[in-house]
């Protein structure tokens, strides 16, 4: 699909290929309605490059960065050679926030939430 053109946008991660057909959300976008997609740096960039001013890029942040490693940490369920290598990812990812149109930062998966379903109703 990423050969032929028919992904928005695609990335291998950890030796496996994850990727958003393009036709699905051209056909809401065309139907006016909102579409949200979880996706990582790389694929918010191939977005705003193929959607131009049809995408708004939201970044959610944690409240710090001593947050994120606790948030991380705490869990306990990966290896210490994990956590580190996902910290390193996020570095990379917080120092291009001011690329994205709105930064939200996650206090709360309950007010998070709420300011997503805010700004994908806000136009309809």
């Amino acid at each position: 699909m990423a050969a032929a053109g028919e992904l928005l946008e695609w990335a291998e991660f950890a030796g496996n290929k994850y990727g958003t057909p393009r036709e699905p959300v051209r056909r809401r976008l065309g139907e006016g309605l909102p579409t949200l997609l979880e996706i990582d740096l790389a694929g918010a960039r191939q977005v705003k490059e193929a959607l131009k001013d049809d995408a708004l890029l939201v970044f959610l942040k944690p409240p710090s960065w001593e947050e994120l490693v606790r948030r991380l940490t705490g869990r306990g369920t990966e290896p210490a050679e994990v956590v580190a290598r996902r910290l390193a990812v996020a570095r990379a990812e917080l120092a291009a926030a001011e690329e994205f149109d709105i930064r939200l930062v996650n206090t709360s998966v309950q007010e998070v939430c709420r300011q997503m379903v805010m700004l994908l109703n806000r136009d309809q």
